[in-house]
């Protein structure tokens, strides 16, 4: 039984995530936390589309798209003077869902309450101590003497793991802004609730986001030079007054929670050793302008938790968990480039670069195309494995390539009951053809129950992964048996397939 348990070390959204994943998958996940409880307040703010669509894969968005503020557009103003009004919150040509603004404690109650519905809990005050690892398993001794045994261990513990620092993987990188304040607050800012607003001042930047409730804000600003080391609450909270003074001439009145920070650019060297792998902030820090971070890790464990899947219940070798870093390290490095050329444009210190960001590029971002990419990008929708391991093959001039995310289809079951593709993952994978297909026989000798056949319009048979992107396209059961045999690192699979002809007409 130990062998066929994964550890997930971190109850954030990250370890949550993989921890329903993994449930859903029907492979036994253990959530340990450090902390006491759940955290109450929001640190992270808001779900991007693709976190959005991940939780709605794993039935876990449950009222969170009710419950979040719509807010619509990024309002930038610069030396007092507004210069863009960004439209955020929209659905774009990718499709899928519009981004959430909504706190992270939310987030984690709607994913603690899903993994309650697949039998599942986190068990609080479990603070991991060391980890040592055979052949076999993983050992995570904790703090008071306990000690638990698993099959695999995923260290989700965030930016100062301790899973990654006991079985020694680097975590390098270079810090970009020495100290950012953060506060929620009760403010009377006089600015629309459907926008988050950005002033920008030299090397001063003032930014405030609408939280639930009257009059409540998030506002994040750089510390200020020269300052001590570590500011105390109430120091935090005269920094946003007198920078909200300066800029609006408006009055903060009380702060809810304050938090400072260093803004690092981190990286882990590998993302497994051995029995042991790292998603989210435990694998990749950067900078928190563009909202990219929670998201990052809910797409690392969504990617990570089919393929453990795979191999704890032996239908896969462990290579196939080589692809996990292939695949996702490579997102995470787009990520912390992006957002570093972010940050260091809005915090430059430099003549030349404020000026190119006062006088064109804040400016350009006014402009319908400009924005149109930016929402694109930042919603982590065209995230692609094209060129991956999984998505070797055939190379196509247009349409769906493997490693592309594919859109949620309409679609019908065998019974011709109407549904859409991403309702039947959540765990599972996916085969999609006109009528049925000898493929299909394939990919259940291959990968078991847990494949659902739909009846979709295509010339071809899509093969779907769990994680809503394309593994294979074709007519050929052969072909997908070669697919098959090479990315689950099994030659031979558990059982032949009834047939290995083509796709019936």
């Amino acid at each position: 039984m130990e062998r066929d348990t994964v550890l997930v070390v971190g109850a954030g959204p990250t370890g949550l995530t993989l921890a329903c994943a993994l449930r859903s998958a029907g492979v036994p996940a253990r959530v340990v936390d450090a902390a006491a409880g759940p955290a109450t307040t929001s640190r992270a703010l808001g779900l991007q589309p693709r976190g959005v669509e991940v939780l709605d894969r794993l039935d876990a968005l449950a009222d969170l798209p009710q419950r979040s503020l719509p807010v619509r557009q990024v309002i930038v103003s610069v030396a007092g003077r507004e210069l863009t009004r960004l439209q955020v919150g929209q659905r774009t040509r990718l499709g899928g869902h519009p981004a959430l603004l909504i706190s992270q404690a939310e987030i984690e109650h709607a994913l603690r309450h899903r993994l309650t519905q697949l039998g599942g809990q986190v068990e609080w005050g479990r603070a991991v101590a060391a980890v040592d690892q055979d052949t076999d398993g993983v050992v995570a001794r904790f703090g008071d003497g306990d000690a638990v045994r698993a099959g695999w261990l995923v260290g989700c513990d965030g930016a100062h793991s301790t899973v990654r620092k006991a079985v020694g993987i680097a975590f390098p990188g270079v810090p970009l802004v020495e100290r950012f304040l953060i506060a929620d607050v009760r403010a009377d800012l006089g600015r629309p609730r459907d926008a988050a607003s950005v002033w920008l001042r030299g090397t001063e930047m003032l930014a405030a986001f609408p939280l639930p409730g009257q009059d409540l804000w998030r506002l994040m600003a750089p510390a200020p030079d020269g300052g001590p080391a570590d500011l105390d609450p109430a120091a935090v909270l005269a920094r946003m007054r007198a920078r909200v003074a300066e800029e609006i001439g408006r009055e903060v009145h009380a702060a809810q929670w304050t938090s400072s920070f260093r803004i690092h650019r981190r990286l882990a060297a590998t993302y497994r050793r051995g029995r042991v792998l790292l998603a989210g902030d435990a694998a990749h820090i950067h900078s928190p302008i563009g909202g990219q971070g929670m998201n990052t890790g809910i797409g690392d464990a969504e990617n990570l938790a089919w393929k453990l899947a795979l191999v704890v219940t032996s239908r896969a070798g462990d290579g196939l968990l080589d692809s996990y870093q292939a695949e996702r390290r490579r997102v995470a490095a787009g990520v912390l480039s992006a957002t570093s050329r972010a940050t260091n444009l809005l915090f430059s210190d430099g003549a030349f670069a404020q000026f190119l960001r006062d006088h064109l590029i804040v400016p350009l971002m006014d402009r319908p195309f400009v924005q149109r990419t930016i929402a694109e990008r930042s919603s982590q929708l065209l995230v692609s494995y094209r060129g991956g391991p999984l998505a070797r093959g055939r190379w196509r001039l247009s349409g769906l390539r493997p490693g592309d995310r594919v859109r949620d289809l309409p679609c019908h079951l065998t019974d011709r009951t109407l549904t859409r593709l991403h309702a039947e993952l959540g765990g599972r994978w996916a085969v999609l053809a006109p009528a049925r297909c000898a493929p299909m026989d394939v990919a259940r000798a291959w990968l078991g129950d847990r494949v659902t056949e739909l009846i979709a319009d295509s010339r071809e048979v899509l093969l779907v992964r769990p994680d809503g992107h394309l593994a294979w396209r074709g007519t050929e059961a052969a072909g997908l048996a070669r697919w098959l045999a090479a990315a689950l690192d099994r030659p031979v699979p558990a059982r032949a397939p009834a047939r290995a002809g083509m796709l019936e007409q």
